[in-house]
């Protein structure tokens, strides 16, 4: 189910596609402070010189979609681009940070490599549109309630301001209340559409709403997980990592420590390459 997308999509003179080594997109949920976003960014960046795998940073400046109205937000956008300038231009990293509204995506293009549509607004056409017109590299999160097939209709709204270079992520879907589960068939029903496919390892196994006035989460289930994910052969592994999770102002039950993300990322490493040697 070709989609007339580019199936492979170049981020500071790196390839990201399913046939390639696998890229990571890691960092925390929110942008809490400069300092602790600065840290996290250079935290990561040692870690993916020293494995050899490239990587992409991601944070919030903006939890717009909380349980609670009493939810920690992050730092907010005017904030959030000096912070993400900084880490551009003193670190080279790719930036990956998620909008909610329109106007957000002209005032955020400049400092950031790809705009997220999140998950829960990934039927919004004129948000959709307006990230895509910034021609940016857009990353469609799949909704928790959507079918995989019918992912290829927001594509169609990138496509229709005639920017191709889109990417898909799978993040679970909902399962009753206050859970979610992953349909691994979704990989491969998005990479069909020969579009680069990215798995969320983190927000899979989030509990929504499940945590009295918060999401809950399993982090204990994200390893399986993901090496289940990368063993079909993807393009992205995202996940978001803090170096001190239970202190974290969101998803504080399902971000990764600095230490158990390194153990993931070695073990997934070599899953991607028996994935892509067999393949």
């Amino acid at each position: 189910m070709k989609l007339n997308c580019n199936q492979k999509i170049k981020i500071k003179n790196k390839i990201i596609s399913n046939e390639d080594p696998l890229t990571i997109i890691a960092g925390p949920c929110a942008v809490e402070s400069e300092e602790h976003c600065l840290f996290m960014a250079e935290s990561l960046k040692k870690i993916s010189l020293d494995m050899g795998f490239n990587l992409i940073f991601k944070s919030s400046f903006d939890k717009a979609n909380r349980t609670s109205v009493n939810g920690e937000r992050g730092l907010g956008l005017e904030s959030s681009i000096d912070i993400f300038s900084k880490i551009k231009k003193n670190m080279n990293l790719p930036i990956l940070t998620d909008v909610h509204e329109t106007y957000q995506c002209d005032m955020i293009k400049d400092c950031v490599d790809i705009i997220q549509i999140p998950a829960f607004l990934a039927r919004q056409t004129d948000l959709i549109t307006a990230a895509a017109s910034t021609n940016k590299i857009i990353n469609i999160k799949k909704s928790q309630f959507m079918a995989p097939w019918d992912i290829q209709y927001a594509v169609d709204k990138v496509l229709s301001t005639g920017n191709k270079n889109i990417l898909l992520t799978e993040r679970g879907v909902s399962f009753g209340y206050n859970n979610l589960v992953v349909d691994f068939r979704s990989l491969q029903i998005m990479r069909d559409m020969e579009i680069p496919v990215i798995f969320d390892a983190t927000h899979s196994v989030q509990l929504p709403g499940g945590g009295s006035g918060k999401s809950g989460g399993q982090r204990e289930f994200v390893e399986t997980l993901s090496i289940a994910a990368v063993s079909t052969g993807i393009a992205c592994l995202f996940a978001e990592v803090h170096d001190k999770p239970e202190n974290a102002i969101s998803d504080s039950d399902n971000q990764l420590n600095l230490k158990d993300f390194q153990i993931l990322i070695e073990k997934l490493l070599k899953f991607d390459d028996l994935a892509k040697r067999i393949s």
